[in-house]
């Protein structure tokens, strides 16, 4: 970003976080960011979050809630008018039908009034308000500080990886027959762009499962798809400024064009406004996947929370340049895999945000993990097989997947042995630090099934989960004090 561009974006957050100041002295406030990658949980883990705060469930270890000291939750108006209102009730609609809610495309938000008994005594109300928003965008944040050269050389740079290049292949062939100094065509721009934007929905899909996949409104266009402003892809370029009225200038205005409409919007309105922010993660369909999966989320995670302005809040960067106080990684789907297990998928996804960890520490910020499922799909067992008593997870798996040769039909409940996560992390990665080296020989081959939502839910009682309390205790607890 430019220092002229730059000092103005910030004024304007500045002016944005005095009104949201002004704003919580009379009505205090704490906005909470819901993000994460592609299937990950980020429309359960809100609407199962506004569902424990107003009708409760099993939470011990959410103190304002297990000391009863939570008087009820209520549904507000959202604060912004032209964002679109996070739609619990027809969540809530879909699982009671056994279906997850579809995936979070866009930015929305819900507002949440909490009446509480503070630890002294007395009655106070805590607005909680909840923006939702894909992962894929908050990818998109360290394109601010890259010019078009930098972002084409770093995507050429992954797509030539060897754990991309089979998804890659066309983008790439594409990119040979095209002439970055020749005259500007729109034909050709819409030509790489689609081909461009084929190859990261490749690269998004479970066999794959890469993760560091920007621009992100390329795989969530909305509105803007079609526009110029998603209509450029990444070139060979030669050093120096590109020719006027070439192929490659057209690209690099509409690269500008993507951060200046886009990103930048984005960041101002939304995610500089954030107080916390919890991030999901799901850690087992990068296992799933394979090695070369797995450390494409570790440098995700990296990009995601240097995106981040973390650290403990002084009275000039409250007002002025608000951070980001508390951030949560979640790893979801811990109901996939037997208790024994949940510590050491807690422990994967530790280490996988281990560099990142330690430089928010630097800047007082509060971070944490937790291997969680907002809404349980399963149950435990024992289940005994060749005279043995054997741990197992029961469920209903989704329809059309196969496992040791069996078709599922996602009306019958199983029971799975999903075997046990390493017990130690570091043996999922190559001591000498040139990077993941995978599953050693012989361990258990980790292919995790999809499971529905289990019947019941929706006929007034709790939702099931795993862990959400301390989900709750980490982001919402210190203001419910």
């Amino acid at each position: 970003m430019a220092g002229g561009s730059r000092l103005l974006e910030e004024a304007r957050i500045g002016l944005r976080a005095v009104a949201d100041r002004v704003e919580d002295l009379a009505r205090p406030t704490l906005r909470i960011g819901v993000t994460g990658l592609a299937r990950s949980g980020k429309t359960v883990f809100t609407t199962a979050l506004v569902e424990a705060l107003r009708n409760g469930g099993r939470l011990p270890v959410f103190e304002p809630f297990a000391s009863g000291r939570i008087a009820g939750a209520h549904l507000q108006p959202q604060p912004d008018d032209t964002v679109p209102r996070f739609p619990v009730e027809d969540h809530l609609l879909s699982l009671a039908a056994r279906a997850w809610p579809a995936s979070t495309s866009r930015v929305s938000e819900l507002r949440l009034a909490v009446r509480h008994a503070t630890r002294r005594g007395g009655m106070r109300t805590l607005t909680l308000d909840l923006v939702d928003y894909p992962g894929e965008w908050l990818l998109d944040l360290p394109l601010l500080d890259m010019t078009y050269a930098d972002f084409s050389r770093e995507s050429l740079s992954l797509a030539r990886a060897d754990a991309r290049r089979e998804a890659a292949a066309q983008m790439l062939a594409g990119l040979g027959e095209a002439n970055p100094a020749g005259p500007a065509d729109e034909a050709t721009a819409r030509a790489l762009a689609a081909r461009f934007t084929t190859y990261l929905s490749a690269c998004r899909a479970e066999r794959v499962a890469m993760s560091l996949l920007p621009p992100g409104r390329f795989l969530l266009p909305g509105d803007l798809e079609g526009s110029p402003a998603l209509t450029f892809a990444p070139l060979d370029l030669a050093p120096g400024t590109p020719p006027p009225g070439s192929l490659a200038a057209m690209m690099e205005r509409r690269f500008e064009a993507y951060k200046a409409g886009i990103v930048r919007p984005f960041f101002r309105e939304h995610f500089a406004r954030l107080d916390r922010q919890i991030v999901l993660v799901d850690v087992l369909a990068a296992l799933n996947a394979g090695p070369a999966a797995l450390a494409d989320l570790e440098r995700a995670l990296d990009s995601i929370l240097l995106a981040f302005r973390v650290g403990r809040n002084s009275l000039f960067s409250a007002l002025w340049r608000p951070r980001i106080e508390k951030v949560l990684f979640a790893a979801t789907k811990a109901d996939h895999l037997h208790r024994t297990s949940h510590d050491r998928l807690e422990a994967i996804l530790r280490r996988l945000v281990e560099r990142a960890y330690a430089r928010a520490r630097t800047g007082g910020a509060s971070l944490d993990v937790v291997a969680m499922a907002a809404v349980r799909a399963t149950r435990e067992a024992e289940v005994t097989r060749d005279g043995r008593r054997m741990a197992a997870i029961v469920g209903t798996p989704e329809a059309g997947q196969e496992a040791g040769g069996h078709l599922f039909d996602g009306e019958e409940e199983v029971a799975l042995f999903p075997g046990a996560l390493p017990e130690d992390p570091e043996t999922l990665f190559d001591p000498s630090g040139s990077g993941f080296r995978g599953l050693a020989s012989g361990d258990a081959d980790f292919r995790f099934l999809r499971f529905r939502p289990p019947p019941g839910i929706g006929t007034g009682a709790p939702l099931p989960h795993i862990r959400l309390d301390r989900a709750l205790q980490f982001l919402l607890g210190d203001r419910l004090g």
